[in-house]
């Protein structure tokens, strides 16, 4: 059943068992979400712009069920990563997309990606852009709102009192529960944040961007500076209420 913001997204029952992730991208995010598929039993597939042969101590390290591919092969999987900087994301061919479940994690970081005048001006939102570059895709943002290293550390089985969750959004519902799914499955529920047009309330420089899995007043981005801590669904929703399109970033 279709969710609402606000929402948990509940995982269906019945559904085939998706068994490949491939990423586009393998960076830290792309590297540790691809180690959390891999301890749930899925294989992996991952890419990047520089060719498999660059990403072969990264297979080895990840174990045998990892692979690395071209972006092709990745994006044949059951489930699409994409975490390539944003600026680099009309790099990505669309047709590769079309008709895949995409999960992208992409921020705006204006001191990395330059200026984008549509997100300066609030006119859309990271994840939207990357639906009209790939309008057959079926886009859900996640994994954006949390660091590397605390998404890493936080994970734990379903059912766990200190299990943290993570803000999806996006415009086809079935996605977002087959996103919902995986999310279960690598160790987090999911609570949906709306629509791609609403994904602006956990993007980079608001109150639910990374600050849920903190103590409140802890900052800092060296990885080990700041403990991540479990963030449930109601610690999200206060964040997300917090939300103001009027925040500038630097």
């Amino acid at each position: 059943m279709p969710t609402s913001a606000g929402e948990a997204v509940a995982v269906p029952v019945g559904w085939r068992v998706m068994s490949t992730l491939g990423t586009l991208g393998a960076g830290h995010i792309g590297s540790t979400v691809a180690r959390l598929a891999l301890e749930a039993g899925y294989d992996v597939v991952l890419s990047n712009s520089r060719g498999p042969d660059t990403l072969r101590d990264l297979v080895t390290d990840l174990g045998p069920r990892a692979r690395a591919g071209t972006a092709q092969e990745a994006a044949a999987a059951d489930l699409v990563l994409v975490t390539v900087p944003f600026a680099r994301y009309r790099d990505l061919d669309p047709d590769l997309l079309s008709g895949r479940v995409v999960l992208d994690t992409m921020n705006y970081y204006p001191e990395r990606d330059g200026r984008v005048p549509e997100l300066d001006e609030h006119r859309t939102t990271t994840s939207a852009m990357l639906q009209q570059h790939a309008p057959g895709a079926r886009v859900v943002k996640t994994f954006s709102g949390i660091r590397w290293d605390h998404l890493g550390d936080l994970a734990q089985p379903s059912g766990a009192e200190d299990r943290s969750t993570l803000l999806v959004a996006g415009d086809d519902a079935e996605a977002k529960e087959r996103a919902a799914s995986f999310l279960d499955a690598i160790g987090y529920d999911a609570l949906d944040a709306g629509s791609l047009a609403e994904s602006w309330r956990f993007e980079n420089g608001q109150p639910a961007y990374t600050a849920a899995y903190v103590r409140d007043g802890q900052t800092g981005r060296v990885v080990g500076e700041v403990e991540g801590v479990p963030a449930d669904a109601a610690r999200l929703r206060d964040l997300l209420g917090r939300a103001d399109r009027g925040l500038v970033l630097p």
